[in-house]
């Protein structure tokens, strides 16, 4: 395990330190960006709102933790750094064990163990919130900043019966099928199904005609206003057509293309 967190500590040093940082005060992150991510012997956990503690020794017979995380200070997550090119999918039970072994000394984020749970070789990054109703495994752009993992905590504090977007897809309101057409709710409800049994990349695929735009409304109003904010706070649902000749008619009528910086934008007049 040691070897293996020493073969990818810069890589995993870099991309923690830059994520997990406390980006709040940029002025302070520019001046030591690295600042966050700290050898166990010399942690200062007052130093930034977020900090990483390399090798971190958790209590019997738990081991240690290549990268504990810290929040506010108090223990939130863990990170099992492994070396860039292996399969990250078959490590998960290596970053599980951890999540029961911190010492009873430390205080954790949330009662019951460690919440946010993370596998990376530095350019691939696996993350399972245990907030989640089912917490599994997903892959993710980079490690979350600090003010996103406390949003996720103060959550929890507000809903604790479904702190998560993965509850609140669970329990949608029921459809209100007046004014939609039955290929619309059709779609409605299977797309909500699909979301509710964690399978996000759901695609609805209607005829020309069917009411694709009016559908996709109608999902969207659901997500942000009827399932107390289903989508995180300060998050957005944005349609993105391939190409112009992809929006409705009545939107390309008002549509205007031009280009910036050599990338084309359409504009809504």
């Amino acid at each position: 395990m040691q070897e293996h967190a020493a073969a990818v500590a810069l890589q995993v040093d870099e991309r923690v330190g830059r994520s997990v940082a406390a980006l709040g005060d940029k002025r302070e992150a520019a001046a030591d960006r690295h600042r966050a991510v700290q050898d166990a012997a010399r942690a200062n956990l007052s130093q930034a709102r977020g900090v990483a503690v390399r090798e971190f020794v958790m209590k019997p017979p738990h081991g240690r933790a290549d990268y504990l995380l810290f929040l506010d200070g108090r223990a939130a997550g863990v990170i099992e750094a492994k070396k860039e090119g292996e399969t990250l999918t078959g490590v998960e039970w290596q970053s599980a064990k951890y999540v029961d072994g911190l010492p009873d000394e430390l205080e954790p984020a949330v009662e019951g163990g460690l919440t946010f749970v993370y596998e990376s070789t530095g350019t691939e990054t696996r993350f399972r919130n245990r907030l989640d109703p089912d917490p599994a495994s997903r892959p993710v752009f980079s490690f979350h900043r600090p003010e996103t993992l406390a949003g996720w905590l103060d959550e929890l504090r507000r809903h604790p019966t479904a702190p998560t977007l993965r509850h609140r897809l669970r329990t949608l309101p029921e459809l209100q099928e007046t004014g939609l057409w039955p290929a619309q709710c059709q779609a409605i409800k299977n797309l909500e199904t699909s979301l509710a049994a964690n399978r996000p990349r759901a695609l609805i695929q209607m005829a020309t005609g069917s009411g694709k735009t009016f559908t996709a409304a109608n999902v969207s109003y659901r997500l942000v206003k009827q399932s107390r904010q289903a989508l995180p706070r300060g998050e957005r649902v944005i349609p993105l057509p391939s190409r112009c000749r992809g929006l409705p008619v009545a939107a390309r009528r008002g549509a205007t293309r031009r280009r910036r910086s050599g990338v084309s934008s359409i504009d809504r007049r």
